[in-house]
């Protein structure tokens, strides 16, 4: 049976990206349904008002809100694409609607912003700074998010940036944030991000913006990986799948002098980071970087070594359907004996699915936390 999203505003077929046969999640929560109908109810838009929406996972507010004037930030590629799969299989016009990434901010000032709280604060700490410049002591703010992902420190971090809040009553274990524009405007206040650390034991400075994961240090599951990856030299075509701040693709570039890396992930704000990165490592030497759906728009049997960390969870839902998307992909685009090494944590169970897919499957290394994994096509 179909499942629509049934608000105010009306009732709009939503699919989540990447897609799945017998898909059991919703592409919304109870948050954006509460949302929609506080607006519906208590904020009198007309056609000339200008909306920011922050952070609509596949696209509800979006479409839910599609006949006013919309920018739409995100920080992540699969979630604009749903965003634009939805609005035509909804039939619904874009042509008021702008969808931009985390690092696109517009120049304009917004009369209502709409926050969906990201996973991750520092996000929310960046676009609470970025938002100083859009609004106005009349723009209507409000945040919305399920009461288990809003810890007190989303509290402090819009009363620090914006002003004093007010929360509303929980609704199916969702809940609103009010939030006054009672502070002066602090347009040249400092953004702390992106953050820069000195890589161990490398002359590499490794630049992190808000939204990449271990934004400080290394991350102990890289750390493991790098002391594990291929070494001999011999791939020319190379892929770091679902890149991050592109440390491991770094050191495969540093070891693998002639070949060609890829550096693909579906965070804007990640391939901001590994380009400077890699432009700061290797200024004489050119990479490829694609903010996409993994390995969608590459050629088949184009890469001989595919290197990757898959994401065990997409926002706030944990689950393996991204992992067995990215593995799929890498079956696609290596070239026969083409070989991919992937890491993951062992309660994942990662090497089921790569065997089930290529017939093999290596265990490389492993500790109490990590398990590293070869296949090859």
């Amino acid at each position: 049976m179909e499942i629509l999203l049934n608000v105010p505003q009306g009732r709009f077929q939503l699919q989540r990206l990447p897609y799945r046969k017998h898909e059991k999640l919703k592409a919304w929560d109870a948050a954006d349904e509460y949302l929609l109908n506080h607006v519906c109810e208590q904020i009198n838009l007309t056609a000339e008002n200008q909306i920011l929406i922050l952070n609509d996972k596949f696209g509800a507010l979006v479409n839910a809100l599609h006949a006013f004037n919309l920018v739409a930030i995100s920080d992540s590629w699969l979630s604009q694409q749903a965003t634009r799969t939805n609005l035509g299989n909804n039939r619904l016009s874009s042509k008021n609607i702008k969808l931009n990434s985390s690092l696109d901010w517009p120049d304009q000032s917004f009369d209502l912003v709409l926050i969906k709280i990201p996973k991750t604060l520092a996000l929310l700490e960046d676009q609470v700074i970025r938002l100083q410049a859009v609004i106005t002591d009349d723009t209507i703010i409000i945040a919305a998010g399920m009461v288990k992902e809003m810890s007190a420190n989303v509290w402090k971090l819009l009363e620090k940036y914006i002003g004093p809040t007010k929360p509303s009553l929980a609704k199916k274990k969702a809940r609103l944030i009010f939030v006054e524009t009672g502070l002066p405007r602090q347009k040249s206040i400092k953004n702390p991000y992106p953050i820069y650390y000195q890589l161990e034991n490398k002359p590499y400075q490794i630049c992190n913006h808000a939204n990449v994961f271990s934004r400080d240090s290394l991350d102990i599951g890289t750390r493991f990986l790098l002391q594990h990856l291929p070494l001999n030299g011999r791939a020319r075509t190379i892929v770091d799948l679902g890149c991050g701040n592109g440390v491991v693709g770094l050191m495969l570039a540093e070891s693998h002098a002639l070949s060609q890396i890829y550096f693909v992930d579906e965070s804007y704000m990640a391939i901001a980071s590994t380009k400077e990165n890699f432009n700061y490592a290797f200024p004489d030497r050119s990479a490829e970087f694609f903010v996409a759906d993994g390995l969608t728009h590459f050629k088949a049997e184009m890469a001989d070594l595919i290197v990757c960390n898959p994401p065990f969870h997409q926002q706030n839902t944990v689950g393996n359907q991204i992992a067995i998307s990215m593995f799929k992909q890498a079956h696609r685009v290596l070239q026969k004996g083409g070989e991919l090494r992937v890491i993951g944590n062992r309660h994942l169970g990662y090497h089921l699915d790569l065997k089930k897919l290529f017939g093999n499957c290596i265990e490389i290394a492993a500790n109490k936390k990590f398990v590293i994994w070869q296949v090859i096509k």
